[in-house]
């Protein structure tokens, strides 16, 4: 009973660390602002986590555990690949969640200077890239997309969809939201040789 309380106080702390952090920034979050926004004492906090850094990458670490459930979730489903498509760009759509987006983008620039955060990105990036690979693959298998080379086709997305969230998030008055999803789903759809109006 301790040890599952013990658990969920140690993912509670994390949820929080992110929420926190995607407001603040890595830079300006300091671990007593985590303990208040948790409701707790920087001695559990420090219980839990030995140093700043440790918390600060385990954080991202929870933070793309649910992304990369969310990608596994897509990649099983028994959809058919214009389906998985459209889903995937949905959930991870540049004008999605601000608050994740924040987290995402300070966390790239932390990478630079954190191999922590850098090997936590690195993994979340090439996974996103296989499950997209293996969605295009599969859709040119059974006939429904026409694309000489997904590997080239699944770069070109993720570059024009993690730019687009960079421009919307960092300079949200440069372009709409609705904009960069529309251009995302146009882009994607003219990789595969099927219509926008199919995402």
């Amino acid at each position: 009973m301790t040890r599952g309380f013990s658990r969920l106080r140690r993912e509670d702390l994390l949820k929080t660390a992110c929420e926190v952090i995607a407001e603040q920034g890595f830079g300006h979050t300091r671990t007593v602002d985590i303990a208040r926004a948790a409701g707790v004492s920087q001695a559990l906090l420090f219980y839990h986590f030995e140093t700043k850094d440790q918390l600060f990458a385990q954080a991202f670490a929870y933070a793309a555990r649910i992304h990369l459930d969310l990608l596994d979730d897509i990649e099983r489903s028994p959809s058919p690949p214009r389906e998985k498509l459209r889903v995937l760009l949905r959930r991870s759509s540049p004008a999605s969640s601000p608050e994740g987006w924040r987290l995402w983008i300070d966390a790239w620039a932390e990478s630079m200077r954190n191999r922590e955060l850098e090997q936590t990105s690195r993994r979340l990036d090439t996974r996103g890239r296989v499950v997209l690979r293996g969605i295009i693959e599969a859709g040119v298998a059974s006939g429904d997309f026409v694309c000489s080379d997904p590997e080239e086709s699944t770069w070109r997305i993720f570059a024009l969809h993690d730019g687009l969230a960079i421009q919307l998030h960092v300079h949200p008055k440069v372009v709409t939201r609705r904009w960069a999803t529309q251009l995302v789903r146009r882009t994607a759809a003219a990789e595969v040789g099927i219509s926008a109006d199919d995402l």
